[in-house]
């Protein structure tokens, strides 16, 4: 390789090294955030598991108690919702639209490091009685999309903490 060939290289990867850029997928967590505490009332629900699974891939350590934690992730409320977007000349449904919203906080002790906010994601999908189980199969497929949507958009807010 040339010099010139070099120092372009290392042109191009400067102006990223400056920027903030992180690969896909990684966020890195302030220190309020290295050890928190999921506070959920459904623990198992799909946007919860994609929280833990999101915070334990970027290097946080899941406290158990309160107590322990750096920070608590309160999930306040926790709405799925199906309505029925269009239906057929039989009256039969054509397709759904499906909404999954979080009410969430971010506390340190007494101190509130993110006010309540909500996030919503949205999906529609075609319908087919002829194909009832494949589709209900697919609302499982959006429903964990979406929570997993979610769980990123609160990361990206649990970093700028």
């Amino acid at each position: 390789m040339t010099s010139a060939a070099a120092w372009l290289i290392i042109a191009a990867a400067l102006p990223l090294s400056g920027c903030g850029f992180h690969l896909q997928g990684h966020t890195p967590l302030p220190t309020a955030a290295k050890n928190p505490y999921v506070e959920a009332q459904d623990r198992q629900s799909a946007f919860v598991q994609s929280l833990r699974h999101a915070l334990l891939s970027n290097g946080a350590q899941l406290a158990d108690t309160k107590s322990h934690s750096s920070a608590v992730v309160h999930i306040i409320k926790e709405t799925y919702k199906k309505r029925v977007l269009s239906v057929s000349a039989t009256n039969q449904p054509n397709e759904y639209e499906l909404t999954y919203t979080i009410t969430f906080s971010v506390t340190a002790g007494d101190e509130e490091l993110l006010p309540q906010e909500d996030v919503s994601a949205t999906r529609t999908y075609s319908f087919d009685e002829r194909l009832l189980l494949a589709k209900g199969h697919e609302e499982d497929l959006l429903h964990a999309d979406m929570g997993r949507d979610l769980a990123d958009r609160v990361m990206r807010r649990l970093a700028s903490l």
